[in-house]
């Protein structure tokens, strides 16, 4: 299985056999009970002429079923298809999944997407079975669903947080979705709230085997003082949200993953959760990239080293690009050290911690604080603008080509970057950085390619995996001793990005 399965029949022996790699790719309604469930939903399957497959849970509302009690089918994780995909359609779920419909309505998310509001609801329902109204409901009745049974949250603020107008309508929707009402939700859940006072502590669902360590270990490496903090098992930052500031902590408890957080305003706790998922990537589908990955020789033993490699994502597009562009030509160590110099001097900081800083303060005065070629400064302070004033956009809802053509029309971003933004903010799994040095090693230490050309035509054979071929890569690449760059090293770093790294 290297896509999400699209036939009656696949699906139909996905919950015969309730396979639980197949949760969260579709739904299964059943009209002699109506009710839907996941496939791997423990019941008798039903017979197939009772049967019929949504792709979202929100289509099965619209046709009139109801979540099943038993298997809770809104606490599967995510569809990797909204990664795999690049389409409308995908970019629409990223943009609802961050909050985008509660904020801006319906106008506004068809405006990021580049379509009037009927255009995209009869683009959706032909799609997935649902416009953007009904879609961004079913998002909020999982958020509700999950502080319910996760916390011990008033349900009054549940319904705030989940992106509910009233409480009256998070009642309604909770009802006809579940069959339940909030507080028989509530009390049917499994395992006890966090006993913290105003803590909000979630289990985040996620399809195995997940390289958790490998994921720990690379925040490690990048973690920016003062906003982030990182350790074997855990990795905590503050961020900036529409509401205003907040702090989220991702921990390994056993084989489960647990989100902490706290944030300025209630609604920004959904958006909050889909951030971190995107960060540490808890959407992929492992066992189908592993499967595909190792069935060439050449990869199969680091997918057996390393199953269930994950990319991370980004916290927030804009900070991703400045990361990126000040990281180009330089080491990890390097580029960390440099990016907390610019937080120490520019980051806004809270009475709940030091935040990354604004766009506008990074455009004024970057120049004052950053080192290196007077070129490349210039060309972070100039993205910093452009971002500022609107003159780039850069949102985990982009068309890929669309963002990478808008990157690479800035100075001082070359493919490098374009491609590891693109990779990182929009998740997309089939990113190859033949540029990185870190990356080339690696290859060349498995026996692939070391050199661009012949190392992009070899990894083609990979897609639509290549940004988890890079990371087996990156993960392969031999240690390099640490000590000053040598003066031919340092003359590398030109005006312009030219396509070298010394670590990923």
């Amino acid at each position: 299985m290297s896509l999400p399965v699209i036939d009656f029949d696949e699906r139909y022996r996905a919950i015969s056999a309730r396979d639980t790699r197949f949760d969260g790719q579709f739904v299964t309604a059943v009209r002699s009970t109506g009710i839907y469930c996941r496939p791997s939903c423990p019941a008798r399957t039903p017979k197939p002429q009772n049967v019929t497959f949504y792709p979202t849970s929100a289509a099965a509302h619209e046709a009139g079923y109801r979540a099943c009690k038993r298997c809770l089918p809104e606490a599967a994780p995510g569809s990797p298809a909204w990664d795999v995909r690049g389409d409308t359609a995908a970019r629409a779920m990223r943009l609802i999944a961050t909050g985008v419909v509660e904020r801006e309505g319906v106008p506004g998310l068809a405006a990021r997407l580049g379509y009037s509001s009927r255009h995209l609801t009869r683009l959706l329902t032909t799609e997935l079975g649902a416009g953007p109204l009904a879609l961004a409901r079913a998002h909020r009745a999982h958020t509700a669903r999950m502080l319910l049974v996760g916390t011990d949250m008033p349900v009054a603020d549940v319904a705030f947080a989940a992106g509910f107008q009233s409480i009256r309508q998070c009642n309604d929707t909770v009802r006809e979705v579940f069959g339940l009402t909030p507080g028989e939700l509530r009390a049917r859940r499994r395992t006890p709230a966090s006993d913290v006072p105003g803590a909000i502590d979630l289990a985040l669902p996620y399809r195995g085997p997940f390289d958790a360590a490998g994921v720990f270990v690379w925040m490690a490496a990048r973690a920016v003082a003062g906003v982030e903090e990182a350790r074997s098992d855990a990795f905590a930052r503050h961020l900036r949200m529409p509401g205003g500031p907040a702090w989220f902590e991702v921990r390994q408890d056993g084989e489960r993953l647990r989100l902490r957080a706290r944030v300025a305003r209630l609604s920004d706790l959904a958006p909050l959760v889909s951030t971190a998922r995107r960060l540490f990537d808890l959407d992929a589908d492992p066992l189908a990239i592993d499967e595909a990955l190792a069935a060439h020789p050449s990869l199969a033993a680091l997918v057996a080293r390393t199953p269930g490699i994950r990319v991370p994502g980004a916290a927030d597009p804009h900070e991703m690009l400045i990361r990126a562009m000040i990281g180009q030509q330089i080491t990890v160590v390097a580029a960390r050290t440099a990016l907390t110099a610019l937080t120490e001097a520019l980051g806004e900081k809270t009475p709940e911690g030091l935040l990354f800083p604004t766009m506008t303060a990074i455009a004024e005065h970057g120049a004052e604080v950053l080192r290196g070629p007077a070129a490349r400064i210039r060309a972070v302070t100039g993205a910093a603008a452009a971002l500022a004033d609107g003159s780039l956009t850069l949102t985990v809802g982009d068309d890929g080509a669309e963002q990478r053509a808008a990157l690479l029309a800035m100075p001082g971003i070359g493919p490098w970057t374009a491609d590891y933004v693109r990779m990182r903010v929009l998740g997309d799994p089939d990113i190859l950085l033949p540029g990185d040095v870190a990356l080339r090693a690696g290859a060349a230490a498995v026996g692939l390619p070391g050199e661009p050309k012949p190392l992009v035509a070899w990894a083609e054979r990979t897609a639509p995996w290549r940004s988890y071929l890079s990371a087996h890569l990156w993960r392969a690449a031999p240690q390099r001793p640490a000590g000053p760059r040598s003066p031919a090293a340092r003359a590398a770093a030109t005006d312009d990005e030219t396509q070298t790294k010394e670590t990923p």
